[in-house]
């Protein structure tokens, strides 16, 4: 039976390797880390790396989004962005005119997940991120 999830689960230090595969063009890779850190009664997740794309110089990227305690995922300038199933399992996003539909799969855990599809008019991928505690 899977694990219910709760915020504090994620608080800490991550390594994150994601790949992201376009329906059409260069395949792109990232590397780097992720941290949840208190910030109020939220965790502040930042994650910081190094994004590959096929044919083109690396280069340094970082997001960051807010985590609330009902696992409610905001972006830093405070829109709504997903809701991650605690138990792990798919949800979705509509930035219009793009579709976002994730998968967290936490069957791993402490490892875990996430499976993206992204379509839209300028936009039709997949990226899978895979995360892996790396500290307190």
């Amino acid at each position: 039976m899977p694990t219910d999830h709760v915020l504090a689960d994620f608080a800490g230090n991550w390594t994150v390797a994601r790949t992201i595969v376009p329906d059409e063009g260069a395949h792109a890779q990232f590397d780097g880390t992720a941290v949840w850190q208190p910030q109020d009664a939220d965790l502040l997740y930042t994650e910081t790396g190094t994004l590959r794309i096929a044919g083109a110089a690396p280069m340094q990227a970082e997001r960051r989004y807010v985590w609330t305690a009902d696992l409610h995922v905001f972006f830093d300038d405070g829109r709504f962005f997903h809701s991650v199933p605690p138990s792990g399992g798919a949800t979705e996003h509509w930035c219009d005119p793009d579709h976002y539909k994730v998968v967290y799969d936490f069957s791993e855990w402490p490892a875990f997940q996430t499976r993206w599809r992204v379509d839209g008019p300028r936009k039709a991928y997949e990226m899978v991120t895979r995360y892996r505690r790396s500290g307190p």
